[in-house]
């Protein structure tokens, strides 16, 4: 019965990260046929990492595994981003009383934190000089929204970290199944390093606002503006700009827990019998 239970969390976790990759193809109008078979064969390919991965007893990649609700936070955050951001985005070409809702939540958002040198001033840079201004509004009204968003999801998490004693609501913490990328044999103190992982993370998670647009149009000179002519290109941008610094956040935050976790067990741990020892 629990290999029944295991497989189907895994296949619906499945299904749901192949449904966030191929919101923006499905919402959309007038997506290329070739551009929907590749977003099919990228959603088909995640969706089987994740039933193989939370299928399987020894972790590989996903982090905080069998630590809810960490990744369901996560997940929830970038679904709801993802999907807003392809509303957006849709009714700049076919409006709608939702589309027309979200954008004004977004541009009322976007128009209280749109000061110089702000992250969403520096989102809104990215077009060129000559943009229209619907399309300055539209990025104006995603990177509210985007931003909105995260800060809640990191607010929710901080919240049930404190309120439900993550992650030790659900029982044990096994550290080897919940950080797979975390080596504690590596070298050094296991929790100097937890904390120092931390620190860089939350450090990473507050730049990361700020250096993801600079990235982005260092980029677009290369390569071309495509984040700002695709559309698909500009909800995944916007996205990663608002979601990727919550997350490190997020991990950050959590890290530290694991590495105050770890400390105060230590000091609660009982003596060793002196006896037993060598003389």
């Amino acid at each position: 019965m629990a290999v029944i239970s295991r497989l189907f969390g895994a296949c619906l976790r499945g299904f749901l990260v192949a449904l966030l990759i191929a919101t923006p193809a499905l919402l959309l109008p007038g997506m290329s046929p070739d551009t929907i078979q590749v977003v099919m064969l990228v959603a088909v390919f995640a969706a089987i990492l994740t039933v193989f991965e939370y299928n399987s007893v020894y972790p590989c990649l996903y982090e905080f595994r069998d630590a809810p609700p960490f990744n369901r936070i996560r997940f929830s955050c970038l679904f709801v981003t993802v999907f807003l951001l392809a509303v957006v985005v849709k009714g700049a070409t076919h409006p709608g009383l939702l589309a027309e809702f979200v954008h004004a939540v977004g541009l009322l958002i976007a128009r209280a934190i749109d000061f110089p040198y702000s992250p969403v001033r520096l989102v809104v840079l990215l077009l060129p000089e000559d943009a229209p201004l619907q399309r300055l509004d539209m990025l104006r009204a995603m990177a509210g929204l985007s931003y909105l968003i995260s800060l809640i999801s990191l607010a929710a998490f901080v919240v049930v970290m404190r309120l439900q004693r993550w992650p030790l609501r659900s029982g044990s913490f096994n550290v080897w199944v919940n950080l797979p990328t975390f080596d504690p044999t590596s070298g050094g103190e296991v929790v100097g390093r937890l904390r120092r992982d931390s620190r860089v993370n939350v450090v990473l998670g507050i730049l990361l606002p700020f250096l993801l647009p600079s990235m982005v149009s260092s980029a677009s000179d290369l390569f071309g503006s495509v984040s700002a002519t695709n559309p698909q290109t500009l909800i995944w941008t916007v996205t990663a700009w608002a979601f990727l610094p919550a997350s490190l956040l997020m991990r950050g935050i959590a890290m530290g827990r694991i590495a105050s976790m770890i400390e105060f067990k230590r000091t609660q741990a009982p003596i060793s019998d002196a006896g037993l020892l060598p003389a």
